[in-house]
């Protein structure tokens, strides 16, 4: 069975943080860090907060949803100020 993934980056050069979904996280990250995509390329350097597996994109689209909004959002702001 196919996994996704739903992850979370930050960056380290503005207050800026980035939530997807993928099938592939490592090659996705690695896309963002590359600036290979143009939503995040002015925001590189990167540093990861979450990555999650999920068993089916309806799960991980879920997830993604809730990452992205307000609490959501608070709750990435609390693992990235820890760092």
């Amino acid at each position: 069975m196919a996994s996704c993934w739903t992850y979370a980056i930050s960056s380290l050069s503005a207050n800026y943080i980035y939530v997807g979904l993928c099938n592939d996280a490592q090659a996705r990250i690695a896309r963002h860090q590359g600036g290979r995509e143009r939503t995040t390329r002015p925001y590189r350097p990167f540093v990861v907060l979450i990555t999650e597996e999920y068993v089916d994109r309806t799960n991980a689209r879920t997830r993604e949803k809730y990452l992205k909004s307000g609490v959501g959002k608070d709750y990435l702001r609390g693992i990235r100020d820890k760092l």
